[in-house]
């Protein structure tokens, strides 16, 4: 009786599961100086002011500065505004998001390019588009005047349209990246089982990419909250109506740093609230 032959061990370096070659985690831990030195530089240049900001902020006074009712009143509507732009974003990003990585047709990469533009494009450029398209005489504002008595420029909702136009591209391009790395086969698998397109985005796709759309949605709100060149442009800088955290910023610099500099911490606090929560996608990739 043959005796059956026992397994060969894996050569050194392979892994034990499969016999091939093990792939190495590690990473090194030696920093070659000429990166090592402009790295530090670099992440002193990014550090430095919020140090700035946190040493020299009027921790005494804070408390009366943050009591104020207009400082109140900014941050209500910061975050009311702010909101109102990515659940809007949210209705018309998405869809947008799912034609350009579902769909073929002509002029797409062109499309693509038109839907990022607004990343590149300075904020108050966007805001004079704005108020060429939606102002009173604008292309569009002209008819909504004459039409239905809407005014959009200068009022809260010209603010939320400023908002939405600067943040959106960030929720289409996180939605879009997303959908390209889900498997379309589960969308065709219920197509083929008698589901509509819709349904099937709606019952298959969206928990799929959920994930995505949350992070796109933080992304978009944060992107709104901090907005300033277009809003101002667009919607100008009234108390209660159209001055937004950014805007009060800007004008208690002038007046008031001390103020300017507790508002500013009020904002820090929120960017750091929001990279908390994006952490696990992306600050703890590996």
């Amino acid at each position: 009786m043959t005796e059956s032959a026992a397994p060969k061990p894996a050569p050194t370096g392979a892994d034990p599961g499969t016999g091939g070659p093990r792939r190495s985690r590690r990473r090194g831990r030696t920093v070659p100086l000429p990166l090592l030195v402009p790295a530090l530089l670099g992440l002193a240049f990014l550090l430095l002011p919020l140090l700035a900001l946190v040493i020299r902020a009027p921790w005494s006074g804070l408390s009366e500065q943050l009591s104020s009712p207009e400082v109140w009143q900014a941050l209500r509507l910061s975050l009311l505004c702010a909101t109102s732009a990515t659940v809007l974003s949210l209705l018309v990003g998405v869809p947008l998001a799912w034609l350009l990585a579902r769909t073929d047709f002509p002029g797409r990469g062109f499309v693509r390019a038109l839907v990022t533009l607004p990343l590149v494009l300075p904020p108050v450029v966007g805001g004079v588009a704005l108020l060429l398209a939606f102002g009173r005489d604008g292309v569009i504002g002209q008819w909504l005047d004459a039409w239905f008595g809407i005014t959009l420029p200068f009022t809260t909702t010209g603010v939320v349209l400023a908002e939405t136009f600067v943040a959106m591209p960030f929720l289409v391009i996180s939605v879009e990246g997303t959908l390209r790395a889900a498997d379309p086969r589960y969308e065709e698998a219920a197509t083929t089982l008698g589901a509509s397109r819709f349904t099937a985005f709606r019952r298959v796709t969206l928990p799929l990419i959920a994930p995505g759309i949350a992070a796109g949605a933080v992304l978009a709100w944060a992107r709104a909250l901090g907005e300033f060149g277009a809003t101002i442009t667009f919607a100008g800088n009234f108390p209660g109506r159209t001055q937004t955290m950014p805007l009060a910023v800007y004008l208690a610099l002038q007046n008031d740093p001390a103020a300017a500099i507790a508002l500013s911490l009020v904002l820090l606090a929120v960017s750091i609230a929001v990279l908390a929560g994006l952490r696990d996608r992306w600050m703890s990739a590996s």
